[in-house]
């Protein structure tokens, strides 16, 4: 009785074993450092990229500022969490009214 009672813990442990195996692993995001390049990028290739979850890490742990570049209306409408509203044209024709810090990591979206 013994014997039966130890082979089914010992296959019930290596069922269980072999589907936590199976889970899907949660990926940690790893937040990348931040552009050390002080030169602006020229074109829109120029600019780096980076993945939500990425961006999200950076954000979540005050590494960067997230930065909202549609209207001022499509702000209003729908934004991410944490997002300030600077729409590109500010940053097109009145770049010295911004009032970001330059050493900040500054990640924009616009959809």
């Amino acid at each position: 009785m013994k014997t039966r009672i130890s082979l089914f813990i010992s296959v019930l442990l290596l069922a269980t074993l072999a589907c936590n195996a199976m889970l899907p692993q949660e990926d940690t995001p790893t937040i990348p450092s931040q552009p050390q390049n002080n030169n602006l990028p020229q074109t829109d290739a120029d600019v780096p990229r980076i993945s939500v979850s990425e961006a999200k890490a950076a954000i979540d742990s005050n590494q960067a500022v997230l930065v909202d570049v549609r209207s001022a209306e499509a702000y209003d409408a729908l934004h991410a969490t944490d997002a300030i509203s600077i729409p590109l044209s500010v940053f097109e024709n009145n770049i010295n009214s911004v009032s970001l810090e330059k050493s900040e990591w500054i990640i924009t979206y616009c959809t």
